[in-house]
């Protein structure tokens, strides 16, 4: 039976951050939500995407992937304790090209809030790797990511869209520049010091940032990033004595559990008489008590806020987006030809098979009377033979297009050949 390609997610797209934040799967769940996803009935490959931006569960199954989307649901809401109801309205299905199609422009930051921007890519590979680390991904989905790294990484080479984006980290410092006139008075206080963090700060700093702390649970962490960007580190146990020396507050913590709360920002602004202060929730689940937002003076935007700074650049990169598109559509077109061609691999290796056995036989009864030189191109000349006699059935069964639906071509091979019954001695 052909393998079939099922995807089911949310994104920024089709579900809000409330949604997508309790869908997320944090550090040390997914391993088990792996194992759990591949032991689903008729999944024989699976892997797992999730970002700030989106959630989906990628499948390889046999026959009819539209019956998986039941239980692929049930899987997202059980695995991640959300009732079905919530998720339905939010949830897209893609099977067989549409399936590739949407991984490799998920891949290539085509289907991104920030077209263009990198850091889709890398966590892409991590979580394949840990698919793969667990034995979850196969033969299919090992070949079905890499083609998406190497579509991602041709679309960077071969258009401008990598200089006409911004990463979700410079999106945050030009809505910064939009809340700020200069940024040389001002003091920015990073809370968290991963990649997202730091590549914010970069951006900040680039704007001209008078200074820079950087908070993170890790104290030794905060101190390499606090010197890389020649800012200064904070103990997270101290946060709350250099809070009130922020005007702008940007958080991109990882986890479950609240960076600040409200009762933290109330006593900051008593501390600042007042003076307005500007948080930028960068994290999914959001680290910032969404309360903070309800005090006076204090302006909070999420990741969604960034929806409106993005879109200014959309229409610069509409063209050079439309060249990425063709370049993905190309590259979806080959990787189902070489898939529709598994189907064809047992019916070649067969007939290779059962070829060879009758050139062996035929040829062994007059090879002992032959010398060795004689045997030699006897031999060669069989093989030849045999090779050039296969080559155009081959051809035509390893060619695009060749396998109809239902794989008649490869079953009249297989009854042409007598590829089924036992040889004739």
């Amino acid at each position: 039976m052909e393998p079939d390609i099922v995807l089911v997610g949310l994104s920024h797209h089709t579900a809000p951050v409330e949604i997508r934040e309790r869908l997320a799967f944090s550090n040390g769940r997914l391993e088990p939500a792996l194992r759990e996803l591949v032991a689903l009935p008729e999944v024989s490959e699976g892997a797992i995407v999730s970002t700030c931006n989106r959630v989906e569960v990628v499948v390889v199954c046999g026959g009819d992937g539209a019956r998986l989307a039941p239980a692929l649901l049930d899987f997202l809401a059980r695995t991640e304790g959300v009732s079905p109801k919530e998720l339905g309205g939010c949830l897209y299905l893609h099977r067989g090209p549409h399936a590739v199609r949407h991984l490799f422009r998920v891949a290539a930051s085509l289907d991104s809030m920030v077209v263009g921007e990198p850091q889709i890519l890398g966590q892409m590979k991590e979580q394949y790797a840990v698919a793969a680390a667990v034995g979850a991904s196969g033969r299919i989905l090992h070949r079905c990511f890499h083609k998406s790294f190497s579509v991602a990484k041709r679309i960077r080479s071969e258009t401008g869209i990598a200089e006409r984006a911004v990463s979700v980290g410079s999106a945050a410092a030009e809505l910064a520049g939009d809340i700020f006139d200069r940024f040389d008075d001002k003091a920015v206080l990073l809370i968290g010091a991963g990649t997202m963090g730091e590549l914010t700060a970069r951006q900040l700093l680039a704007r001209g940032t008078g200074s820079l702390m950087v908070a993170n649970r890790t104290y030794e962490r905060a101190i390499g990033v606090a010197r890389r960007l020649g800012g200064m580190p904070v103990p997270a146990e101290r946060l709350a004595r250099y809070l009130p020396l922020a005007d702008l507050v940007v958080g991109a913590v990882g986890g479950d559990e609240l960076a600040l709360h409200t009762t933290q920002v109330t006593e900051a602004m008593r501390e600042r008489r007042w003076r307005p202060m500007f948080f930028i929730d960068l994290a999914v689940p959001r680290c910032f008590d969404p309360g903070i937002h309800e005090l006076d003076g204090v302006y909070l935007y999420d990741i969604d806020d960034l929806e409106g700074v993005m879109a200014e650049n959309r229409d610069a990169r509409a063209l050079e987006a439309q060249r990425a598109e063709a370049i993905v559509d190309h590259e979806v077109q080959r990787f189902w030809h070489w898939l529709e061609g598994l189907r064809a691999v047992p019916t070649i290796v067969a007939l290779r098979d059962k070829v060879e056995r009758i050139r062996a036989r035929e040829s062994e009864r007059m090879l002992a009377a032959l010398d060795p030189t004689q045997r030699e191109q006897v031999d060669r000349l069989t093989r030849a033979i045999v090779n050039k006699i296969l080559h155009e059935p081959l051809t035509a069964l390893r060619a695009p297009g060749t396998l109809d639906q239902e794989g008649r071509i490869t079953e009249l091979v297989r009854a042409l050949f007598g590829l089924d019954e036992p040889d004739e001695e």
